[in-house]
Order: structure tokens, then sequence, then C-alpha cells
């Protein structure tokens, strides 16, 4: 088995792929990928195993072959920041690798460069290996955001007392020249234990992940149901006009302003598109401010029960002249904050209490300090810490405030305290504030902080907390500070300095107990298009209402057809508000036909509000709300439904067959090309259905034969259409449309890094009809290292760019803008729905589960220059 000559070409260099965009610093991160390990961003070649790209959030694979320079035990160590793996095979197969040496597994490890004796994973056992054979090895490496990015792999013959040595190209070579070969050809590439196509999967399964959208949902698989046959729901329903009041037809839109007509629909039963699994870093579902929420939580939607008091635990509580009252301290925050302040009872105990002060204008007590250090009291023996900390939070009141010792009847000089809490430094604002002290009632002769806690058990902790000082009472004090300073603390004091920083514990209540209503903050949502929070999922629908149009339906349905249907399940509801003609329903039910066969209803229903006087306000608004406020009551629902008709509307039925074209311009993307045909094969895998079809506008790609590969993709149908010059995006996608011929099927326009639900078909139909509905489903945008698998991201709520469409109504509109937006993209998805509204469509609006933008940067991308 003697290694073969090689090529000068192969001599002194590895293979090197590089997967860019991808957060992480652990090699299984890098295996997440969906392009791993087949379709790289660039393949090229290194010349020695120590690459360092400076560079962030990216994985290398390197492979080749290792010539050995003699035959003996040799030992291997990698070193990397962040994680690495080094496989070896024992030959040149690539199928014989096993993992020899790594660096960390969590993505939290990291070495200095040549640092190879760190981990104890780093070294492998020593391995024979022959000076007249080659072995195949495998080098992978994660790179986050932090850090020198670097790996390295050394060797050593099989002496401890040798150094690693780095391994340079006198003894590499490649495993195959890619120099020729297309982004999309990988036949060629190895496949081993290491890297392999679907390790995004196996990999992904190995973490739960919190994301309640990955919970199966039967709206998912419902298309797959047999649909209930036409004639069976034809004239079920009276017809009737279907005109809603917020279409803004010929209505003066000024330049990207559609947005803030598009409306959003509510849905039945919960599809789970909320991102609750995001909610640790954005909160903007509920109503309160990040800023108030940051500060005061949530606990104005508690009220804590009242506590028993223990009188030997007891804090005593001082109030200013302008303060609130006790009873008045709520648990929740108020607009003004009282100002209150806490005097722990084992001070009160201990028999030291803050006599009056003096009136305001006194000697303030920032003027004066004791003469002597006041731990020569007994009671402050427990206190010398927090009197060598310095001073409690709050103010130093300008009213003087001295001590008096209840026990031995002496009067102590006043220190420097400040007893407030939740004050201003300096004193309240318009002047100095009186402390006023609640007789002390349980004052024992002798009773110590000592006693007290060794007759408790455990020590009553403080209420207070050390603070700095303010500067002014740091300039008054600072003479005297010193001088005491010199007699009583050494140059540096250990024990002072741990403190200085420090606070005193707070004290726990584990006991407290609180009582809540529940809250159901859907209802506090309203259903106009919020561009703000990205992470709150589609509105919610009441389930009382479902039920009684349902209920109607039912009914009519078997009236019409002698009583064979039987309601299984409720699949979804959509609901469209209309507060002053009407609401518009999509109904998805799952029936037994004859107690046998399970067939799909899917169709629209419209509740149509009984036209009554102008002035009866129930028939104008009849939810008894504002538009765009939340959703009515049950009860209010149930009255207000006798006085409405339900009814099919007319021209709004949707085609169940329609040819569906999904329209995208690419140029150089070859591993996303190649990603968009496989999924669109997987899709036609997965459905069988055949009506759909793809077009691809080509701008010159280089990087692939993209025609060649929709050939040789399993596609029902598709258009390939090759154009010269600069990518535009606007061109690309009129180019494309206008490849179709029949203008009764619908366009989808689309974006080349989508991944796709499988029911993405039946949702276009459903929800596009001709001459009445447009669609622009809500994508999820991935975050870096996120996958459809494990989900972090948001909502692309601003985002209209993936749009159906009838083609007839998008050549009505006019198309795309191709003038103003030829070499630059962004805007002209929103110029676009500003024309399609003013032409009297309405645009359904809706998060779709599982519907996923991946995540990429801009490197590379369609007219980008690189700068050296």
């Amino acid at each position: 088995h003697s290694a073969p000559s090689l090529p000068s070409q192969y001599k002194g260099k590895a293979n090197l792929h590089v997967f860019e965009d991808w957060c992480g610093g652990a090699v299984r991160h890098l295996r997440k990928n969906l392009h791993f390990p087949l379709f790289p961003h660039t393949r090229t070649t290194v010349k020695k195993l120590a690459v360092s790209p400076k560079w962030k959030n990216y994985g290398l694979r390197i492979f080749g072959y290792i010539h050995p320079f003699k035959d003996g035990d040799f030992q291997f160590s990698v070193a990397s920041d962040d994680n690495s793996e080094f496989w070896l095979s024992s030959d040149d197969s690539p199928s014989n690798s096993r993992l020899a040496a790594f660096v960390g597994k969590l993505g939290t490890e990291w070495t200095a460069p040549g640092e190879f004796t760190k981990f104890s994973s780093q070294v492998s056992k020593p391995l024979r290996l022959m000076s007249s054979r080659r072995y195949y090895f495998e080098l992978l490496h994660k790179q986050d955001d932090r850090g020198s990015d670097h790996v390295e792999v050394g060797w050593r013959v099989f002496l401890p007392s040798l150094k690693f040595e780095v391994i340079d190209s006198s003894y590499i070579s490649l495993y195959t020249d890619e120099s020729s070969l297309k982004m999309n050809h990988v036949e060629h590439i190895p496949q081993t234990l290491a890297s392999h196509s679907g390790s995004h999967l196996w990999e992904a399964q190995q973490d739960e992940h919190g994301a309640d959208m990955l919970k199966a949902d039967p709206r998912d698989t419902f298309f797959l149901t047999p649909a209930i046959e036409a004639s069976r729901v034809e004239n079920v329903l009276v017809p009737c006009a279907y005109s809603p009041t917020y279409v803004v037809k010929d209505f003066p839109i000024a330049r990207y302003q559609g947005l803030q007509f598009v409306y959003l629909s509510f849905v039945y039963p919960n599809d789970f598109t909320r991102l609750t699994h995001m909610e640790t870093e954005n909160k903007c579902f509920y109503r309160e401010s990040p800023l108030y929420l940051e500060k005061f939580g949530f606990y104005k939607y508690m009220k804590m029960d009242e506590e028993e008091e223990d009188p030997r635990q007891r804090a005593f509580l001082f109030l200013g002249p302008d303060s609130e009252s006790p009873a008045s301290l709520g648990t929740g925050p108020s607009s003004r904050q009282p100002r209150w302040q806490l005097i722990p009872s084992e001070l009160w105990l201990s028999g030291m209490t803050p006599a009056v002060p003096e009136a305001p204008g006194g000697q303030g007590c920032a003027e004066r300090h004791p003469s002597k250090h006041p731990s020569e009291h007994p009671a402050w023996r427990d206190h010398r810490a927090v009197w060598e900390a310095g001073h409690w939070s709050g103010i130093c009141s300008s009213s003087r405030i001295s001590w008096v010792g209840l026990g031995s009847g002496q009067q102590e000089p006043d220190p420097v305290w400040s007893l407030g809490m939740s004050m201003e430094p300096g004193g309240a604002p318009g002047g100095p504030e009186a402390v006023w002290s609640v007789p002390w009632t349980a004052a024992t002769a002798g009773y110590t902080p000592s006693e007290a806690t060794r007759s408790e058990g455990t020590r009553a902790t403080s209420f207070l907390k050390v603070s700095e000082t303010t500067a002014s009472q740091q300039e008054e004090g600072k003479g005297q500070e010193e001088e005491e300073d010199e007699e009583e603390v050494s140059d540096y004091s250990y024990e002072a300095g741990e403190l200085q920083q420090g606070w005193l514990e707070d004290s726990i209540n584990w006991q407290r107990t609180f009582s809540v209503s529940s809250v159901d903050f859907e209802l506090l949502r309203s259903d106009w298009n919020d561009l703000r929070c990205n992470v709150s999922g589609n509105l919610q629908l009441g389930e009382s209402e479902v039920v009684d149009v349902v209920a109607q339906y039912m009914e009519r349905l078997n009236e019409k057809n002698g009583g064979i249907y039987t309601l299984l399940r409720i699949i979804n509801v959509e609901k469209r508000r209309d507060t002053a003609r009407g609401n518009r329903y999509l109904l998805e039910l799952e029936l037994a036909e004859r107690g046998q066969r399970t067939v799909r209803l899917s169709e629209y229903v419209y509740v149509l509000l009984h036209q009554g006087k102008q002035d009866d306000s129930a028939e104008a608004n009849p939810d008894g709300l504002a538009l765009g406020a939340t959703e009515p009551q049950p009860s209010a629902w149930s009255v207000l439904y006798g006085k409405s008709v339900l009814c099919r509307p007319l021209r709004l039925s949707w085609r169940q067959d329609v040819m569906v074209h999904f329209v995208v311009p690419v140029k150089n993307q070859a591993r996303w090309v190649q990603q968009f045909i496989s999924d669109m094969a997987g899709l036609y895998g997965a459905t069988r259905d055949a009506n759909f079809n793809v077009i691809l506008v080509d701008f010159d790609s280089e990087d692939m034969d993209v025609e060649k590969a929709l050939r040789d993709a399993r596609l029902p149908r598709f258009q390939y259409l090759r154009r010269t010059g600069n990518f535009e995006r606007s061109a690309g996608l009129q180019a494309g449309v206008d490849m179709v011929e029949d203008e009764h099927s619908i366009v989808f326009l689309c974006d080349l890094h989508i991944h796709f639900p499988a029911n993405i078909l039946d949702s276009i139909r459903k929800h596009c009809v001709e001459g009445k509905l447009a669609y622009a489903p809500i994508v999820m945008r991935l975050s870096c290292g996120s996958s459809p698998r494990e989900p972090n991201g948001y909502w692309e709520v601003n985002g209209f760019g993936l749009f159906g469409i009838y083609k007839s109504d998008f050549d009505r509109v006019g198309g795309m803008n191709t003038e103003e937006f030829r070499d630059r993209w962004g805007g002209e998805d929103w110029e676009l729905l500003d024309r399609v509204l003013q032409s009297g469509l309405e645009v359904e609006r809706l998060r779709l589960r599982n519907f996923y933008h991946y995540y990429h940067s801009k490197r590379g991308m369609w007219n980008t220059r690189s700068k050296k």
C-alpha cells in the first residue's frame, strides 16, 4: 500500500473549505450549518496546518493527506481559538477516519497559539505510521466573534521530551484538485464520520428547543386531507356582496404609507406563532416599555398579601412631613416615590435610637463628626463593619440627628449617618426634611444584638444598605476624617478595603405570598399592523365566537346535504374584522362524511351586519369598540349575533388547484441556489402537487450552471431566464413574471434564502383571490447560528418582499417599479404594496408557521466588491 506518486499541483497543500456567517464557537455548531459539508462559501487550499484568517463567525474544514517523514509512533496535538477537532484515518481512506484530538466541545474552550498541552484532549495517543504510506486527515475549526482566531496541528515522534512542530507543506498533499470545478459540483467532496450531509439534522436533534412553534399542529398537514366535493358546498349560504370598508381603493397613499393600511387577521385555535422563547431578550408583547420593565418588572399585576408582624424583627418607619401615609405605600410602583426610612429593629433593641432632630435650618449632620469611634459603645460592636464601610444609603439630611443610648442614659455624639431611602442626595427638593421617630415601645435594658441573635438562632438582617457619600459630605468632613484615620486605621486595612464597595445583606421574606387575577394579554392587542413588536404571534380569536359561526355553518351544510356531515375538528379559523360592515372568516373544518370518509372543508364565509338606522350605535359599531381596539367579549357577541346574517361573500372563493409560480432572481449564490432548488424538489416530493412552477432569473452566474441544476432536479416544471449585467431585483422579478402566460395563475415574488413549510402552496392559494386578495405572509428571520430546528430569531414585520398575487392583478397595478429601483433593492416591496392597496385589493397579513428566512450576511452577494 505504498503512497501513489502525486502530480505536482497536489503536493505541499491541503484542501480548505470555509463556512461563513455562522455563529457559535463549537464544532457541533458548524455541523448544524445547512450547507455543511458540501456547499461552503469558499473552496481553496492552504500550504500548512496553521491558519488564521483574522475573521469572525466562520468554520473551517481542512482535509487532505499526511505523509510521515519516517516509520514510527507519532503524537498529534491541535490548538485553536475557539474549538477544533483533528481526525486521522488508519490509511488513505476517509471512511476510516477517527477522532484523534480536540479542543473543547462547548464553544467556550480555547488555547493560545502554539499552546499544545492546555487540555488533556488536545494530544492524541501514540499512532504507528509508515513513511511509505499516506494518511487521510480532517481538521474542523469553529470561531465565534471574539478572540484571536487560529487553528494549528502539531506532531512529534513519540518522545515526551520533544516539542510539537506545526505540520508544514513538506508533509501534506491535496485530497483532490477543485480548481476547475463549479461550486455546485460536490460529488468529489469526502463524507466522513466527522462531516457528512444531513449532519445538521442529527446534530440539532441532540438539543431540545423551547420554541412552541416546533410542536406539531394539524394545520401543517391539513392540505393532505381530501377536499370536500365542490358541489356539496355550493349554495349552502345565501350570496351577499363583499366590499369591506377598510379597502382604500383610489385613496391617495403617500409613498411607503401603504404599511399603515394593512390589518392583521385573527386566528383560532392558537397556532403558537408567538416567539415565547425569545422573550428573555424582547418583551415587546407586553404593553409596558422596556425601561419600565427593567426597573419595576411585572409587580404591578400582583397584590402582596399582608404579613403578620414579628415584634422582634420589626422595622420602624420614619416619614417626612410631605410623605404619603404608610397605608398608601402600595406594592407596585407609583408615580410618586414616598420618602420613607427604615431602622432595623436590632438597633432599637440594642438601646440606640435617633432622637428628634433639630428644626430645619439647624446644624447639618455632615458638619459634625464623632470625636471617637462609635464601636466603643457595646451596642455598636456588631456594627463596626458598617461604620468602617461608610454611610447608609439615602441622604444626609441637613437636620441634625443625635443618638441616645436608651440603656445607658448617655448621649452619644452624632455620626454622619444617613437613614433615608429613595431620596435625592442632599435632601428633598425645596429644602431640608425633618425625620420623625416612631415611639420605641419594646426596649429592654441590656438587650444587645448578640443576645438577640443567640435567642433567635438567626440574625435579624438589616434593611439598610451601604452607599457612597455625596461629594459635599466628603469635602465637609474631610479634614476630621483624615485626622481620625491616622489614629484608627492603618495605611491599608484589609477589612475596610473588602467592605468599601460592599453591601449589607438584603432582608428576604421567603414566605411572602400574593394574589393575582388572570390576565389575557392577547385581548389588549389590536389588529393594526404593529411594526414595533417582532416577537408577538398572530392575533388570537375567541373560542365562543368561532363556535357560534361554525355551528351555524354546519347547520346549513347539513340542511343542504341531508345531515351526512359530522364535525370532527376545527382545524383553523381566520377572521378579518370590519366593525362597520361585517367580518370575513376562513373556516377550515375536518368533517366525517356519512361517518366514514374524512374530508377537508376550507371556505370563506361572511357575517354581514344588519344595516339599521344611521344613529343606531350598536349597528354602526357592533363590537362596541373603536376600530382597531380589542376583540368583543363573547357575551356582547352573542347578543349582537341575532342582528347579523351568515352568507357567502361573492367573488371570494379560492381555487384549490391554481398554478403557483415562484419567481426568484439570482446571481452567483451557488450554495443558496442549489439549496432552493433542492427545497423545491423536496416540496414536490412531500406534496405530490404538480401545480407549481419555479422561475429562476439568472444574472450571469459564474459559480454554477443554474439551468443544468434545474434540469437535474425532480421538479414538476421550471423556467430559466438568463440576463446579463448587474443584479437588479425589481427587473429580475418583472422579467420572471413576464414569462407567465396564464394571467389567471398566481405569482409568488420570492427570495433565495427561504425555508418553506410543506403547506406553502395551500397557504398561498387560500389567501390569493383574483381581483380581491393578495398575500404577504410574515417570515421569521433566523438569527446567526439558528436553523429551522432551532429557530431563534424574529418575525420580519416590516418586510413585504415575499408576496403572492394573481398575474392579472400584478399587471393591473403596473408590476414592479423597474425605473426607480434599477441598481438598488430595499423599498421596492413597500412601493409595490402602495399600488396594490390603491387598486382596491386587500392584503392578507399572517405569520406563517415554520416559514423561515435563513441568516446570511451581504458578503459576496450580488454586486458587492471586496476590499483588500
